[in-house]
């Protein structure tokens, strides 16, 4: 059998009244040189019946999160080139000939996005400023907030040697933490069109779970312990900064919902790491 070029992952969970959308906008694609993967995450829908219909791989294993989801796509993909997609995003007919394209002119590059249409129920939305996609060297962006969109972006697939997989411990803000080591070792492309059409505003998405800012200090406390060798002085009082005021915003909120658990096992972390003597980030919240 041909070994195909691009790899697409579709992760999924319980997703088959919008899945198909998902599926026929990757078979549709202009480039046919494709695979296309849907790892099912432990789904208790329709979803294994729905996929018979449909030219790919299917993976059905037990609910362990979509970080594990996609590092199983990954682990199942022939390509040289991955693709993720969102169970509830469509790609645009040729977003794949066209980032396959800017590879061909810009070979040193790794990994490339795309603009894209966002959708709230049924009403178009214009993201704001601060939601502008990367392009270029983008640490100081990451770490404030997601500005790359896990179904925009094609990436080689040797990406993941250099970066490493998804950290399956993140249940939630897995794309976060996986973007913020991208961008310390490397710039990202960015084709300024809309190519994907992004679908939220459902309560079975997972940016509707609350308390998403443990995760992301987390994150940023993963890197700064990890990754001391990768980041110059600069990175690192910027990354210290954001880890303060991401712990801050979770643990005033953790107090006043009486989450004390989680507020203080935060804690004690934030001050393993950065030392409670340099800094009091909970100073005026208790």
């Amino acid at each position: 059998m041909k070994k195909p070029l691009v790899s697409v992952i579709i992760p999924t969970y319980n997703r088959a009244y919008i899945l198909p959308k998902a599926i026929e906008s990757v078979l549709n694609q202009t480039f046919k040189d494709l695979e296309l993967i849907v790892v099912d995450d432990g789904s208790t829908d329709e979803t294994p019946y729905l996929i018979t219909q449909y030219p790919l791989i299917y993976v059905k294993k037990l609910r362990k999160g979509v970080a594990h989801a996609r590092n199983t796509g990954i682990a199942k993909a022939k390509g040289d080139f991955i693709a993720f997609l969102d169970s509830d995003d469509i790609f645009v007919s040729d977003k794949i000939e066209k980032q396959l394209e800017f590879f061909e002119k810009n070979p040193d590059y790794k990994i490339v996005q795309t603009d894209e249409i966002w959708y709230k129920g049924n009403k178009r939305i214009n993201p704001k400023k601060l939601h502008k996609k990367a392009v270029g060297w983008f640490f100081h962006r990451a770490i404030k907030l997601c500005v790359v969109s896990m179904s925009t972006v094609l990436m080689k697939r040797e990406l993941f040697d250099e970066v490493g997989l998804f950290d399956e411990k993140f249940w939630v803000c897995e794309d976060y933490e996986f973007w913020l080591r991208v961008a310390l070792k490397m710039p990202i492309g960015l084709i300024k069109e809309n190519l994907v059409i992004k679908s939220g505003g459902r309560p079975d998405q997972l940016s509707a779970t609350k308390g998403l800012d443990y995760y992301r200090t987390l994150a940023l406390i993963k890197l700064f312990k990890n990754y001391q060798k990768d980041l110059n002085l600069e990175q690192k009082i910027m990354l210290f900064a954001e880890a303060k005021r991401k712990f801050k915003i979770f643990y005033k909120g953790a107090l006043k919902h009486g989450n004390l658990e989680k507020a203080f096992k935060l804690k004690k972390i934030f001050e393993q790491t950065f030392g409670s003597s340099i800094i009091s980030p909970y100073k005026g919240l208790c």
